[in-house]
């Protein structure tokens, strides 16, 4: 049986507006060079404005002509998220693809964002959630792809939906699946929702798999002094070829975000063993973010939180 190929051609994107984030360094900067080289304009909201410099001079060593541009953004504080929301609205351009690839795993010890939020559960979908909300205008002008970057992480564990800001029994693996599972079945109910309304948005998922990513690695900003224990096994096993590498973790959500056709609804990701590793490839969605109840759940307790309101039509 003939592999399947593990790289894929994207389509042309030029005349695209696309808002990646995360897109400053990691698998990222991998997605984020892939697109501005397909044409698109390129928009990335960054934490770091050093980090998102780096970022705008790597990408033009591979598309000098790429249009590429920062913009602030801090998802662990709503008040950012609604500032950069403000300011590309003022801009008024539509939005054709959003791709929500930002996240942290693991802090050593529990933190809470600005707005008192569980940090994972705050930064990799409640921040995301609320940026969706309030682009919402310019990603339906755009009849946006919207595609949420989860994790293998949301196959297992569950929502702690009786304390989803974990402020009892503070697990912080647990904490970043919850996360992960909250933002999938937030994505899934985004696309329902749109076909229901008819906002003109698809929406979907992807997950990287398991690569020697940066998400790994020292993370002062989260209390992180040294890279995650299984850092070293997870680069060897890369290496090898059982996991993914940090250019094939981000080829699931490249092919989410610009695959032609109707995507919406649908989960990507690597077709390795136990989606670990391998060739992007759509997939059924993961049992924890099959259940229609959950995923309304999720968009209402969202709103709640983010005071982020969606509308009914």
């Amino acid at each position: 049986m003939a592999r399947r190929p593990l790289d894929f051609a994207i389509p042309d994107l030029t005349g695209k507006r696309i808002v990646l984030t995360g897109g400053s360094d990691g698998m990222g900067l991998v997605i984020a060079t892939r697109l501005a080289t397909a044409g698109a304009e390129l928009i990335l909201p960054v934490r770091n404005p050093r980090k998102g410099d780096a970022a705008l001079a790597t990408i033009h060593e591979h598309a000098p002509e790429a249009v590429v541009s920062l913009r602030d953004l801090d998802l662990s504080s709503l008040e950012s998220v609604a500032a950069v929301g403000e300011t590309l609205r003022s801009e008024g351009d539509p939005i054709h693809v959003l791709i929500g690839n930002a996240g942290i795993m693991h802090p050593p010890e529990r933190q809470t964002t600005k707005d008192g939020f569980e940090l994972q559960f705050g930064t990799n979908h409640l921040g995301h959630a609320a940026l969706i909300g309030h682009l919402l205008p310019l990603l339906r002008a755009g009849e946006a792809r919207v595609t949420l970057q989860i994790s293998i992480a949301a196959n297992q564990g569950d929502v702690n939906w009786d304390d989803p800001n974990w402020e009892r029994s503070y697990d912080s693996m647990g904490a970043y699946s919850h996360s992960k599972i909250a933002f999938g079945l937030f994505g899934l109910e985004l696309d329902r929702r749109s076909r229901e309304a008819g906002w003109g948005i698809t929406a979907n998922l992807s997950h990287p798999g398991v690569a020697p990513t940066s998400l790994l690695d020292v993370r002062p900003e989260i209390g992180r002094t040294r890279a995650v224990r299984a850092r070293g096994l997870i680069t060897f096993l890369s290496r090898v070829g059982i996991l993914g590498t940090v250019a094939s973790a981000g080829l699931p959500a490249l092919m989410a975000a610009t695959t032609p056709g109707d995507q919406g609804g649908k989960f990507f990701g690597p077709s390795g063993l136990r989606g670990l590793g391998g060739a992007p490839t759509e997939q059924r969605p993961y049992s924890r973010l099959r259940n229609a109840d959950d995923a309304r759940r999720v968009w209402d307790l969202t709103q709640r939180l983010t005071r982020v309101q969606f509308p009914t039509e």
